[in-house]
């Protein structure tokens, strides 16, 4: 009986320590709302763990030819990534006309892109961490020029 304690005890301090780390690492949320009869509603909350996780379960070769696509812009990808953690709250682009909305800010280090149109709403949050991470598995399986 006393195992089996020990056990439990054992698997709900492990548990607790996995629940904290996936939410230091943040949330990645997805919503899509379309506006017309039938539209679709699309919402989606993605551990931004599963990122850096899933990056490391691709097949090599699939990720060294996605590297080589995206070689030109990762060093860019790496700029952007640092700069936004210098700057955890600012507004980065706020765009409208008579019907659509586009606005880019980072709020507590989380990249926020907004698009409001006569036809969709689509809202997008991700960790700027979690685009830290992606440049870095990119940059380290990308081919050598």
């Amino acid at each position: 009986m006393l195992f089996l304690a020990k056990a439990a005890l054992g698997f709900g301090a492990t548990m607790a320590l996995a629940g904290v780390y996936v939410l230091h690492e943040g949330v990645i949320h997805v919503a899509v709302d379309q506006n017309r009869a039938g539209g679709s509603h699309v919402h989606l909350w993605v551990p931004a763990v599963v990122v850096p996780v899933g990056l490391h379960l691709v097949p090599l070769q699939n990720l060294r030819q996605a590297a080589a696509h995206a070689r030109p812009y990762l060093p860019v990808l790496r700029e952007v990534a640092k700069e936004l953690k210098r700057y955890p709250n600012a507004e980065l682009v706020d765009v409208r006309d008579s019907s659509d909305h586009v606005h880019i800010s980072v709020r507590d280090g989380k990249l926020f892109i907004d698009s409001v149109t006569d036809r969709d709403n689509v809202h997008v949050s991700v960790p700027v961490e979690t685009i830290s991470d992606v440049a870095d598995r990119l940059e380290d399986v990308a081919p050598a020029i």
